[in-house]
């Protein structure tokens, strides 16, 4: 019989972070700052201009896929992070591709609970808009860190994802899923469709787009994906 402390615990993925504690040190100033690791592969953290002080923030935590780094997939969401004001962190696994694709949960989660933990430090983490997303690798890894850990996620974000693999299931946060009708890589067929399918019969609130194309991040379904997180923009008219 397992252990019913080991699903609450870091080897079942559950983090040890939790939002929603007053910051403790200045917010930090617009731009782009690195989030040191004593192991290298630094965090990235997108900061936009005019953010209020005391007001809640969005944050939007994106993982790269396998071989990839931060600077692959920021530049499809900071201009949105600028446009709509929320966080941006990225993330960097230590090794190729995230732990838990490699064998189970370890150091990326680890450092990723020390990154939010260095924002939520400096900022007034908005926990109703928190979103874990991730393209291909990184996609799988937001599936199964933000469904173990929706008590911390309320968005999940999967681009082009390829498996999802948790141990338990905690909290009810919304779940987006974009994949390529002619995905080489991961078919649709054997991983955005049945995961659907298991999160429909699980009772998440899922939004499924899937689109014409590849394995590949599409602007107009990152767009797309901004508005499940945060809504629709809000117009702006001519005084």
């Amino acid at each position: 019989m397992i252990d019913p402390s080991l699903l609450n615990g870091p080897l079942a993925g559950r983090m040890s972070f939790r939002p929603g504690d007053p910051p403790v040190a200045q917010p930090l100033p617009p731009g782009r700052h690195g989030l040191a690791f004593p192991e290298g592969r630094e965090a990235v953290l997108v900061v936009p201009d005019g953010l209020g002080a005391d007001e809640p923030v969005p944050l939007l935590v994106m993982f790269h896929g396998a071989g990839g780094e931060a600077n692959r997939v920021l530049p499809h969401l900071v201009p949105h992070a600028r446009a709509r004001r929320f966080l941006l962190l990225a993330p960097q696994s230590m090794l190729p591709t995230w732990d838990v694709v490699i064998g189970g949960h370890g150091p990326d989660l680890q450092r990723l609970n020390g990154a939010l933990s260095v924002v939520a430090s400096h900022f007034r983490v908005d926990p109703a808009h928190l979103a874990f997303a991730g393209f291909s690798d990184g996609g799988s890894y937001a599936l199964s860190v933000g469904l173990t850990n929706g008590d911390v996620a309320s968005h999940v974000i999967g681009l082009s994802a390829g498996f999802l693999n948790t141990f338990t299931q905690t909290g009810t946060p919304k779940v987006f899923l974009a994949h390529g009708r002619s995905d080489g890589q991961l078919p649709i067929e054997t991983s955005a469709h049945p995961h659907a399918r298991r999160l429909l019969e699980s009772g998440y609130d899922l939004t499924l787009q899937p689109f014409d194309g590849d394995h590949v991040i599409v602007p107009w379904v990152v767009a797309r994906a901004v508005e499940f997180f945060l809504g629709p923009a809000q117009a702006t008219h001519p005084a």
